[in-house]
């Protein structure tokens, strides 16, 4: 009997220390409050006061995302030892799905830009932890992300003049929804910006609105490929020009020279391994294993542990 006692006595600690480590979910931030931080006409020179700004008011956004990518990484590396970490997250997510977080005014386009991120970065955690969803929580959470889908489409649509990256993360977000949720008209949606995408390939592999960045246009070309290659990914694509647009991404980064020439500017150093992790595991590449986790919460958490939504080739010997 005291055994008993004791077994029980401890299950109830472990389940409250569990509770415990779970902090309530933030408000939901229904507005967004964001400001563009560059100076110049290329995009290219950022206003240190403008974007400290910008990231103090879109700071409650992140972290909130972050935590879920957190608890969504956890729990897929290990659901059974890790379950507290699925359903913090779930309830987080359950949270600023009632209250309709990111639905209200929006104050500029930035605001649009930080909607858009953070839909995609769900979305990701979501897959990661959608087995461990109730029927409940998946018909709240998925509705949700439905919502601001459909809010994101109807912005981009919207959209008169060129399309860059945004469009492509954009397509990102809506096809990450899709994915996790088997609506057809979402993933049908992130195909007609992949195509775009494609059609937008300079013969070398540039993306020429990103060349037009001055001395950002490396950083841009990578930023514009990451959603591409996970939209891929998602979607399982494969594409020609997706090839060509990361071999010229790839050799831009090892090499600068020539965006610099092609440009007028020196350009800033920027590292691949986001694309070249997702590229490879879909086209079955040899990898090399990362030294550290590559954290990006608006793509899901670690991005050494694939997402669910991911389609995974046999690897290819060299």
């Amino acid at each position: 009997m005291k055994r008993t006692k004791l077994f029980t006595s401890i299950l109830l600690a472990l389940a409250a220390s569990a509770a415990l480590a779970c902090e309530a979910p933030p408000p939901a931030r229904i507005d967004i409050d964001a400001n563009s931080y560059y100076s110049d006409a290329h995009h290219s020179v950022i206003d240190p006061v403008l974007r400290a700004r910008n990231i103090a008011n879109t700071k409650p956004i992140e972290d909130f995302l972050a935590e879920v990518a957190k608890g969504a990484t956890a729990y897929q590396l290990d659901p059974k030892a890790n379950a507290a970490d699925g359903a913090c997250a779930l309830t987080w997510l359950a949270s600023w799905a009632e209250q309709k977080a990111m639905l209200g005014k929006l104050s500029s386009e930035q605001a649009y830009y930080v909607r858009k991120w953070t839909l995609g970065g769900m979305a990701l955690s979501y897959a990661r932890l959608k087995p461990a969803a109730g029927a409940a929580q998946q018909q709240l959470i998925e509705g949700w992300l439905k919502t601001l889908a459909d809010a994101t489409m109807a912005h981009s649509d919207a959209k008169k003049g060129g399309r860059n990256n945004h469009y492509y993360w954009e397509g990102l977000a809506v096809t990450a929804v899709g994915g996790v949720t088997g609506d057809q008209r979402y993933l049908g949606w992130g195909r007609k910006v992949f195509d775009h995408a494609m059609g937008q390939m300079a013969a070398d592999g540039s993306l020429p609105a990103e060349m037009e960045r001055a001395a950002k246009a490396l950083h841009y070309q990578v930023y514009a490929t990451v959603p591409l290659v996970m939209i891929a990914s998602i979607l399982d694509l494969h594409d020609p020009k997706l090839d060509q647009i990361v071999k010229f991404t790839v050799a831009a980064s090892a090499d600068p020279s020539g965006i610099a020439k092609a440009t007028g500017f020196e350009q800033e150093r920027v590292g691949v391994l986001d694309v070249t992790t997702i590229y490879g595991r879909h086209e079955g590449k040899p990898q090399e294993a990362p030294a550290k986790k590559q954290w990006q919460p608006r793509l899901g958490g670690d991005l050494n542990l694939p997402n669910p939504l991911e389609h995974l080739a046999a690897r290819k010997s060299q």
